[in-house]
């Protein structure tokens, strides 16, 4: 006769292997997601500083309240040096 564990033994041992698998595999889709969000982003930020020059060749620096779409020019202090 072989060696050989119990039938419970051997379900709890499959049922840990398949929740690991699944685990592994939700990781795996994760990282794809994550991926594809970071991707996104950096899309979203080339295009918003493309828009912030377009603003800025139109109006100067500005800073623009973005509930109605107003906006005030950014004046830069010039340093006090003493």
């Amino acid at each position: 006769m072989a060696n050989k564990i119990s039938e419970e033994q051997l379900k709890q041992l499959q049922e840990q292997v398949q929740k690991l698998n699944a685990i592994k595999h939700d990781l795996g889709a994760l990282r794809l997601q994550q991926h594809g969000l970071e991707h996104a982003a950096f899309e979203i930020m080339q295009e918003q500083e493309k828009l912030k020059q377009e603003l800025e060749q139109e109006h100067g620096k500005i800073s623009v309240n973005l509930q109605d779409g107003t906006f005030e020019p950014i004046t830069e202090e010039a340093e006090v040096v003493e």
